[in-house]
């Protein structure tokens, strides 16, 4: 049986490579004789950069960046074919603000690294910015500080499909994530609907990605695309897809959010586009039945659920996914026909 594994990284715990090594792991252990192949995915955000240097090569460069609390932080841009690609994550990362301090930078965290990081590439032709995982919500004002004139051609890979405002915008959607009370929230949503961008803008699926990064990039002339179909295309998820039978992906959360463009949905589009089974194998899972159906994902299992407790799974993240994956492959794998 040919299986490809595409999943995404597992936040906070583990990078897109090493959730499929843990899945490909624990399925060997059940299925031996299976043909696995592994492609570790990104939409967006963290793991943007290093999913396509891992997929297409290219010369990694490193910049030195005002991180989201100010402080100076290390970051990674790709260049490739002419092309930069840039993770905002690198610079304004919610990972590069300690949780304890998340309530008291919710709503001073910045974006100003992630012009510093367009600066750094502007000499080229293209740039693609990958938009997701931020710890910010400032709508890009700190980028629009500091970045300067921008290339011929930028590309914005949003990792999510919400507007900037409203009960699905950055604030009320992201904040509480990034450690935002409801005050806050409300003075961030004001804060966002204050700032000078054009209503079509506000209102386009992508500008409330990042924070409302999104809407800073679309108003500096940036096209939109779906980062994790960006990523589909760069990384030649199609090809492998031809040739599976099953196709396992998953990420840290399977939630209400991962059907707005996140990276599964992405992946079982493909799946469902040749007729292929998928499933998701996440840290937790709270999507229903009939919404992942409609998704093309065939079922969904959670890490917390099989070992008993969000926090056991947390204890092990690599152990207790591969464990997962050994309990799926009981379940899916079969002698090719």
């Amino acid at each position: 049986m040919r299986v490809v594994i595409a999943p995404d990284c597992f936040g906070g715990t583990l990078t897109a490579r090493e959730v499929a090594e843990a899945v490909a792991e624990g399925w060997r252990r059940t299925a031996p004789d299976d043909e696995l192949r592994l492609r570790p995915l990104a939409d967006g955000g963290p793991g943007f950069v290093d999913v396509l240097h891992t997929a297409l090569g290219g010369t990694l460069h490193r910049v030195t960046v005002t991180g989201p609390l100010g402080t100076p932080v290390e970051a990674r841009w790709l260049e490739h074919d002419g092309t930069a690609y840039v993770e905002s994550a690198q610079a304004c990362g919610l990972h590069l603000i300690p949780p304890d301090r998340r309530p008291e930078t919710a709503e001073t965290a910045t974006t100003r690294g992630v012009g510093e990081l367009l600066n750094a590439a502007r000499h080229l032709h293209t740039i693609v910015v990958g938009l997701g995982g931020s710890g910010t919500t400032d709508g890009g004002a700190g980028l629009r500080e500091a970045v300067q004139p921008v290339t011929d051609r930028l590309i914005a890979a949003a990792d999510v499909e919400n507007p900037l405002l409203g009960p699905h915008g950055a604030a009320r959607t992201f904040g509480p994530q990034k450690g935002a009370s409801p005050e806050a929230v409300e003075r961030l949503e004001a804060r966002l609907a204050a700032m000078v961008a054009p209503a079509d803008v506000r209102d386009r699926p992508g500008a409330g990605a990042a924070g409302g990064l999104g809407a800073a990039l679309m108003a500096l002339g940036a096209t939109v695309a779906s980062g994790a179909g960006l990523v589909r295309e760069l990384t030649g998820l199609d090809a492998a897809l031809d040739r599976a039978d099953l196709v396992v992906t998953g990420e840290g959360s399977f939630d209400w959010q991962s059907l707005r463009g996140k990276l599964v949905t992405a992946v079982a589009a493909g799946a469902a586009e040749r007729g292929v089974p998928c499933v998701v194998l996440a840290g937790q899972v709270t999507v229903g039945r009939r919404e992942a159906a409609a998704a093309g994902v065939q079922d969904s299992y959670a890490v917390a659920e099989h070992v008993g407790s969000v926090e056991r799974s947390l204890a092990d993240p690599a152990g207790t996914l591969a464990d997962l994956a050994a309990h799926v492959a009981r379940q899916w794998s079969h002698p090719r026909p």
